[in-house]
């Protein structure tokens, strides 16, 4: 029988692993598909490394909110709901703000995938109460 820990544990780490897939694969479009694409352009070589540094930078957040999220969540931090939740509530609004400014595609749907699987694990974990005598 599955309980509420497992379930929510199971939700977390799931968003997480999606979360730091979507990572890789923005770090590797970046490498075979964008990058290439921008130094080969008439772009000034400023505006190429703020294409870069704003391609990576995205991957890496998701990549520091993921870690942040497993190990508050998987050992057993008291404030491990909270943190997951304002984590997976940060990843949701970045999905937003993209699909608002670039459109629907893969890269959106996984991240946004990632942030409503750790929401709902995040709202599943149960919250440590202190018992009193």
């Amino acid at each position: 029988m599955m309980t509420r820990r497992t379930m929510s544990r199971t939700l977390v780490t799931l968003g997480c692993i999606v979360l730091l897939v979507a990572a890789a694969m923005h770090c590797l479009a970046y490498q075979k598909i964008s990058a290439p694409a921008v130094h080969a352009s008439n772009l000034p070589i400023a505006l190429q490394f703020v294409f870069e540094v704003a391609f990576l930078s995205m991957a890496w957040s998701w990549i520091v909110l993921a870690l942040i999220v497993l190990v508050a969540t998987c050992g057993e931090a008291r404030l491990g709901k909270p943190i997951a939740l304002i984590c997976g509530f940060a990843v949701l609004i970045q999905t937003v703000f993209t699909v608002a400014m670039v459109g629907f595609f893969i890269g959106n749907e996984m991240i946004g995938a990632a942030s409503l699987l750790i929401i709902i694990g995040g709202f599943s974990i149960q919250g440590s109460r202190v018992q009193t005598l």
